[in-house]
């Protein structure tokens, strides 16, 4: 059963924008599910989208997690078709899509809404107007650096490639590589 927007809202200003682990989810086989479960670990929230011109992005997406997951690091995909309905897959399709043409194995979430009036609560934190990085997210593949303690430490646009020295810095500074 999916939350009415209100209720979602409410359930947003009680958050404490600083922690991001109490923000409820679920995975894409619909299991509940949080950041609580990555405490302790870096994580690179990503909005994903299957039919887009970033959706290559999926292969070096997937190399980080294989480099880095050892370390403590994941990245967790959240389909989204806000932008140009280009994730309008099931979620039976989009983890096919996934695993078929990136073999990609980090998780990935339910779709969720990353902007508008029913923007998901983990995104209104990050990107709303008391959010840790405020303004709508741009576009696929906008993506977050979590660190281990659930707080947001850096935001990265759409179309910077997950493998730029700045998103590799930002990773090995938050691993303490």
């Amino acid at each position: 059963m999916k939350l009415p927007t209100i209720l979602m809202a409410a359930a947003t200003l009680s958050v404490n924008a600083a922690d991001l682990t109490t923000i409820p989810f679920k995975t894409i086989t619909g299991k509940d599910t949080s950041l609580t479960e990555y405490k302790g670990k870096v994580v690179l929230v990503v909005n994903t989208a299957s039919k887009c011109g970033n959706t290559p992005q999926y292969a070096t997406l997937e190399a980080l997690q294989k480099k880095y997951e050892s370390k403590g690091f994941t990245v967790i995909g959240f389909p989204c078709n806000d932008f140009g309905a280009q994730e309008p897959g099931t979620a039976g399709e989009i983890q096919q899509y996934c695993k078929t043409n990136y073999a990609v194995t980090f998780p990935l979430m339910e779709k969720i809404h990353v902007k508008g009036p029913e923007q998901h609560p983990l995104y209104a934190a990050l990107t709303g107007k008391d959010g840790t990085f405020p303004g709508d997210v741009k576009w696929n593949f906008g993506k977050f650096l979590i660190g281990k303690d659930g707080k947001a430490l850096a935001r990265f646009e759409p179309g910077q490639k997950p493998d730029s020295p700045e998103i590799l810095a930002a990773i090995e500074k938050a691993l303490e590589l």
